[in-house]
């Protein structure tokens, strides 16, 4: 464990637990014949990652007692590369689940989507306008699980519609997730959604909103909407700084991971309303 000064969104020893073994036979695996030695410690490498996606820095302000900025993005982008952030998310979403008396694999999901803008470094070819939502930047498709758990990512241009990456979403699910059988959708969604769900395997129904007047909590639907609500408390997703959409699609998966092993700890993730001594429950079995 470092002896600097911690961080709020520092690691603790049992979060730290959850994480090292994969980490640890990630670097194992590549140890061998003309490597280098392994200066910077793996847990403080997550722990510049998960400072970035709370805060929102840009990677070269990373404060001078974590690893070298060049350092932590480089693993964070072989990380990517290679699955093992994804390997590290859908483990810990194992465990979540298992712990709330549920079997690993889902069968149900919710499909829903969110456009943010975007920082002046992103190439306008990966980026559009929401006409809906008057944003011109990117858009988050997500698939939730019914306890709100990041099934799929897709990051697209905000001019896509949610019907267009809704079909990507299902693929994916179709492949990754092959016992879900059902997904909710909100009316944005259109009935080439349902049929192209039909081909994969999965039924499609739309949740409508209910026709009274006011706010009304809409079944199913509001799993998804917290989740995104989750991403949003970092602060490095209420505006997409990646240059590269995929590494966006990382960025998600690193916020839930910092969500979910902090639920399996007993931990909670402070919010930025409140004071830090405040806390938020995010997770209730």
């Amino acid at each position: 464990m470092s002896s600097r000064r911690a961080y709020p969104s520092d690691l603790s020893d049992a979060r730290w637990a959850l994480i090292e073994p994969t980490l640890t036979a990630w670097r194992a695996a590549r140890r061998g014949p003309g490597t280098a030695a392994r200066v910077h410690d793996l847990r403080e490498i997550v722990n510049a990652i998960l400072y970035v996606c709370r805060t929102g820095i840009a990677w070269a302000y990373l404060p001078h007692d974590l690893p070298p900025y060049q350092t932590v993005y480089d693993y964070y982008a072989k990380w990517e590369a290679d699955g093992t952030t994804e390997s590290l998310h859908n483990l810990l979403r194992g465990r979540v689940r298992v712990a709330s008396g549920r079997s690993v694999t889902p069968t149900a999901a919710i499909l829903d989507s969110q456009s943010v803008k975007t920082s002046c470094n992103v190439s306008e070819s990966t980026q559009g306008i929401d006409a809906n939502k008057k944003i011109k930047g990117r858009k988050r498709h997500i698939a939730t699980d019914v306890l709100g758990l990041l099934l799929a990512v897709v990051v697209t241009a905000a001019s896509v519609q949610d019907s267009a990456a809704g079909k990507d979403i299902l693929d994916h699910l179709a492949l990754t997730h092959p016992d879900v059988s059902i997904a909710w959708v909100d009316g944005g969604y259109n009935d080439a959604v349902v049929r192209h769900g039909a081909k994969v395997g999965v039924r499609v129904e739309v949740v409508k909103r209910i026709a009274a007047t006011g706010f009304h909590v809409l079944p199913r639907r509001w799993v998804v909407e917290r989740t995104l609500g989750w991403l949003m408390q970092h602060r490095r997703l209420v505006r997409d700084y990646e240059a590269l959409p995929q590494r966006s699609r990382t960025m998600a998966h690193w916020a839930m991971a910092n969500i979910m092993s902090r639920a399996l700890t007993g931990e909670s993730t402070q919010t930025w309303r409140n004071d830090l001594r405040k806390t938020d429950i995010l997770y209730q079995k």
